[in-house]
């Protein structure tokens, strides 16, 4: 599936139980580990839950099952690993205590740390 097309499924899913403060990263400069991140917030252990569980259900749907989810039963941050697209959803106080969006925007591209080593080692 597209990326593009991931990330409004994921989004619709989110949107329809009532995610909160829904974020999309672009970490593909970042990271060859995955190319987008969405974090979004619920507002409590059983609505991250639903919320996930909505997510993996319409992934599945569309024959992009997850590579791994973590955290589900009473947690307080879920992900879900769908490869080109990790979906974060956290309660908001866990989300504010790891700052995602900061964390990722902080970080220098491959690109640039490949460069930093290659300099430093010559």
């Amino acid at each position: 599936m597209h990326i593009d097309a991931l990330k409004t499924l994921v989004l619709d899913a989110l949107d329809e139980l009532k995610a909160r403060d829904v974020a999309v990263l672009d970490v593909s400069s970042l990271t060859s580990v995955t190319d987008l991140m969405v974090v979004a917030s619920g507002t409590s252990n059983r609505h991250l839950a639903a919320l996930s569980q909505k997510v993996i259900q319409a992934a599945k749907e569309q024959d992009v099952p997850p590579l791994g989810v973590e955290g589900e039963a009473g947690a307080d941050w879920v992900l879900v690993d769908l490869g080109q697209l990790v979906v974060h959803i956290m309660l908001p106080e866990t989300r504010e205590l790891y700052d995602l969006e900061r964390l990722w925007a902080d970080l220098p591209a491959d690109n640039a740390a490949l460069e930093e080593e290659a300099h430093d080692a010559s």
